[in-house]
């Protein structure tokens, strides 16, 4: 049995590094997404990336699922972003309903997203009945969609759409699916389209297409109750924490005191 991942810290420093985008990256995708009609959004990693995310121009933000329980970051962030979307995955229940107090308790806007930290997703492990407990909390409710797209398409996201959901998450690509790490849980756009299409459908016409497509699709509902999986509680362990802040404060002296977590309210 696994009880811990480790984390090669200099090698998953230089990959995540490998992947940083410029400011001008940033500043041309913004402009394309508005160009296009479109809202920009992104995933707030760090507390000391908030206010730089801000002024680039984008008026809404992802939170990622481990940062679901990261209260000192959200309560920053609402002070900028119009608009907050929280993913709920790895996190515990009394997690998730303190982080929803918060927001509500601010009177801000937000919605919860039901998410499986397996990547990818089996559909079996999908436990879509979850976005029903968290309709009871929020009133704007989304999924974000993490199973095989290579192998599972998009059943997923079209059963969330039963759900009455707001919003659905999925990773995109229009690279070849050997040509990016993230190549089994993203679509392309001929996947996107059908998305859309499917989404138009009435409930009766989305469920008989279901049931043509995979009879056994209900699968996916998972029971009543929602605990996390010994695999999702092993990515919780191993990502939570992947970044930090460097603290202002030069004069502390401690290597461990020199960085500041999304959780720490100091």
């Amino acid at each position: 049995m696994v009880h811990a991942i480790k984390r090669p810290w200099a090698l998953e420093y230089e990959r995540l590094k490998s992947l940083e985008l410029s400011l001008n990256d940033c500043d041309r995708f913004i402009t394309a997404v508005k160009d296009h009609g479109l809202i920009p959004l992104t995933t707030c990693f760090a507390r000391c990336d908030i206010k730089q995310i801000y002024d680039l121009g984008f008026e809404e933000v992802k939170v990622a699922s481990y940062d679901c329980a990261s209260y000192q970051m959200i309560r920053e962030l609402m002070l900028y972003f119009k608009k907050l979307f929280i993913s709920t995955g790895a996190t515990f229940n009394e997690e998730v309903i303190k982080t929803n107090e918060i927001l509500k308790l601010n009177k801000h806007n937000y919605e919860l997203l039901h998410c499986v930290t397996i990547y990818p997703t089996p559909l079996k492990n999908m436990q879509l009945n979850r976005l029903l407990w968290l309709k009871k909390l929020c009133d704007n409710i989304g999924f974000s969609d993490h199973s095989n797209a290579q192998q599972d398409g998009i059943l997923a996201a079209k059963a969330a759409t039963l759900f009455n959901v707001s919003s659905i998450e999925r990773h995109f690509t229009n690279l070849k699916p050997e040509e990016t790490k993230d190549g089994l849980v993203s679509i392309n756009s001929k996947q996107l389209n059908e998305l859309i299409k499917f989404n138009k459908l009435t409930n009766e016409d989305k469920i008989k297409s279901l049931n043509d497509e995979y009879p056994d699709w209900e699968i996916m509902k998972g029971g009543n109750e929602f605990t996390l999986s010994p695999e999702e509680l092993l990515n919780r362990n191993y990502y939570r924490g992947r970044f930090a802040s460097s603290r202002v404060d030069q004069n502390i002296n401690s290597p461990s005191k020199q960085f500041i977590y999304n959780w720490e309210e100091t």
